[in-house]
């Protein structure tokens, strides 16, 4: 690390750089209101946004920028908001997000071009029809980004940043002549999505989309590697001013998910000197933003999955594995063009999605597998005469679950989002907004407690059907006290075949109802048009769906946490990580592909000498040989849990991974700290 990007990292981490932004909320005026058409009044809302933003750079910077606008007000009235949501649909606050934008095609044409296609349109258009005006409002989004760039511009001239205010001359209404320019460009782009509002804002294929621009330079002789990891970095570091940890649920990473390596659309390996870079940077910085995550196959080198180990060893909760084997194919057989899947990037936490095209949206819902099981339990288990009889009832109410959740989303309501829309491939052409729908049109289902679903129904077989060592009634009545004086039954539930231990008995149930979960879904189309996906993730429904369910039949109580994403029960004991691999890797996972990773957690003594980090990185590379879709390993500390729990003061820093993001320890909910310590933890690996 630089000098210059030491400066830079320490103001971030005082975070002094909080008390410039406005402590009064801005407010848009009356007539940005008054616009009846929401594309136009989006538009109006980012040219108010960007006219009050205050350039703020300090000496050392050469990247830059910084949100000083305290909160982005929302688009709707109050009793606006109320009517059009009135019978509708409306996910994540109605707002465009976690989708990933075309990046290489701004970076290669620049606004200039995108202004000219979009004054080019306006004429085939009658003046106040609707795509006149989302054309009109992308216009409008140019000028805001002209306008931010000005700023900047003037703003780095005053400071005698010379070498900033040359580059803003020419990005970002032009193509970067440089690999700084590019990443200034990036950088602007960054920050007005921030600034429209826009959230989980990936970053897609970073290596892929600039490498033009960093082989060009290095190939003139304009740049060295050391130069473009101090650029780098300092991108890395910018792209933490502009909002303050997730917004959500808990605090942590804000999405900024970054894909490096795997197949290009030619089918040739991407992974480059940039890559490298990248995870260098990284590596350096120690910080949860931006994400990284790496895609691997059968035929990448060990080097990638070791120094990919060493980001792992650090503790951030990443890097994220992704295997483009069996993800590109899954994609294809979903319906993807053969080149989009291979172009896939990774959303805010897991879910796969194509940039620039699509608007998937991979997290709509969540299907509880306890939940399902447990009905079925009660209302047929003592009529079932057989497992398979058991078995056949849970996938009719799988599939009818599927029906329902799939029938929920119809009437959606999303905000228009013209500044995204410009970012976006064949929006401008067909005076469209991206809300309106991409390409793809795909929704996600997440599938949570598998493992506690597959355990349960294991503990029924074996006791109720196989053993005969308990009747159904007894079970169900132990199940409805919570376990209170029926301590024999939890025991030998709990002692049932758990999944993770390479035990067929219990993996197969557990492929077959990943199998249900798809069937159900298979076949439905979404008002769009496009399908729903299945997937293995939990994202918080692991702690949402169980705190009001019942005793399951695998030994939980009531109200105790599934499993985050996809991995063993927290109950559950495992004759050691390979094991865990095996079982996890046997269900037909592109068929439930939408995203979700097989999490595993090592306690850090295992990083502490060089062949226990080899170990762990040829653990990965047995991961992505035996057919599992997607990895994320953590490096933990059960007793620094603890310490930090009692101590917080002194684990300041602690990073932990929650479920699709990673986040500092001490921030979380005692709910999510005390399921982090319950985690299966592996002191070796193997």
């Amino acid at each position: 690390m630089t000098e210059r990007i030491r400066k830079i990292y320490e103001r971030l981490k005082k975070k002094e750089y909080r008390k410039l932004r406005n402590a009064d909320e801005f407010l848009l005026s009356d007539s940005v209101y008054d616009e009846k058409d929401l594309a136009l009044r989006s538009a109006f809302r980012l040219a108010e946004a960007a006219k009050a933003e205050r350039a703020v750079l300090f000496a050392e910077d050469r990247i830059g920028m910084m949100r000083t606008i305290g909160k982005i007000p929302k688009l709707l009235r109050k009793e606006e908001a109320e009517n059009l949501y009135r019978g509708r649909f409306v996910f994540d606050g109605g707002q465009v997000c976690n989708i990933s934008s075309d990046y290489a095609g701004i970076l290669s044409d620049g606004f200039l071009k995108k202004r000219k296609q979009i004054r080019g349109q306006l004429p085939r258009y009658e003046r106040g029809s609707k795509e006149y005006n989302e054309l009109a409002a992308m216009d409008i989004c140019i000028d805001a980004v002209e306008t931010i760039a000005e700023k900047y511009r003037q703003e780095a001239e005053r400071m005698g940043i010379s070498e900033l205010a040359e580059a803003l001359k020419n990005v970002p209404m032009h193509r970067p002549r440089s690999y700084y320019e590019a990443l200034v460009m990036l950088r602007i782009l960054n920050f007005t999505l921030w600034l429209n509002a826009n959230k989980h804002n990936t970053l897609g294929r970073f290596d892929v989309y600039m490498y033009p621009f960093f082989k060009a330079d290095l190939q003139s002789g304009r740049l060295d590697r050391e130069k473009a990891l101090e650029l780098t970095s300092e991108f890395f570091i910018d792209l933490n001013f502009d909002s303050d940890l997730y917004p959500g649920e808990q605090q942590g990473d804000n999405g900024q998910s970054l894909v490096l390596g795997g197949i290009g659309t030619d089918g040739k390996d991407v992974f480059n000197e940039l890559s490298e870079i990248c995870l260098e940077a990284s590596l350096s910085l120690n910080l949860i933003d931006p994400k990284l995550n790496i895609r691997v196959g059968k035929n990448t080198p060990d080097e990638i999955f070791y120094k990919g180990t060493l980001l792992t060893k650090q503790g951030l909760g990443f890097p994220q594995y992704s295997n483009d084997d069996v993800v590109i194919p899954a994609l294809i057989k979903m319906g993807y063009d053969e080149q989009d899947a291979r172009n896939y990037v990774v959303a805010a936490c897991w879910e796969f999605i194509i940039p620039g095209v699509a608007y998937d949206i991979p997290n709509i819902d969540a299907f509880s597998y306890p939940q399902a099981v447990l009905k079925v339990l009660n209302e047929k288990l003592e009529s079932c005469a057989s497992f398979d009889d058991l078995m056949h009832a849970l996938k009719e109410e799988i599939a009818r679950r599927c029906r329902e959740m799939a029938e929920a989303t119809k009437n959606i309501f999303v905000e228009p989002s013209p500044f995204q829309s410009i970012l976006m491939s064949g929006c401008i052409e067909r005076a469209r907004d991206i809300a309106e729908g991409g390409k793809y049109n795909n929704y996600g289902f997440h599938g949570a407690g598998l493992s506690t679903a597959a355990d349960s129904l294991a503990a029924v077989r074996k006791l109720i059907y196989d053993d005969k060592a308990m009747t159904p009634a007894q079970l169900l009545e132990a199940l409805r006290k919570n376990f209170e004086g029926f301590e024999g039954v939890r025991k030998a539930c709990v002692d049932a075949p758990k999944m993770g231990n390479n035990d067929d008995y219990v993996d197969k149930i557990a492929a077959e109802l990943t199998e249900y979960f798809a069937d159900g879904l298979s076949g439905l189309r979404n008002e769009r048009g496009g399908i729903f996906r299945a997937g293995t993730g939990s994202a918080m429904y692991y702690i949402w769906y169980s705190e009001s369910l019942g005793a399951t039949p695998d030994g939980r109580k009531a109200g105790e946490p599934f499993s985050a994403n996809y991995s063993p029960s927290l109950n559950a004991k495992s004759e050691g990580v390979l094991s865990v691999i095996h079982s996890f890797t046997k269900p037909r996972l592109e068929r439930v592909c939408n995203g979700g990773p097989l999490t595993l957690e090592f306690h850090d003594t295992l990083f502490r000498n060089e062949e226990g980090t080899k170990k762990v990185a040829r653990l990965v590379k047995l991961f992505v040989e035996s057919g599992g879709h997607q990895l994320q390993l953590n490096a933990i500390n059960r007793e620094a849990l603890l310490d930090a729990q009692k101590h917080p003061e002194a684990h300041k820093n602690l990073i932990v991974r929650v479920w699709g993001w990673s986040g500092y320890f001490n921030e979380l909910d005692p709910v999510y700290q005390e399921h982090i310590i319950k985690r299966l933890e592996f002191e070796q690996a193997g």
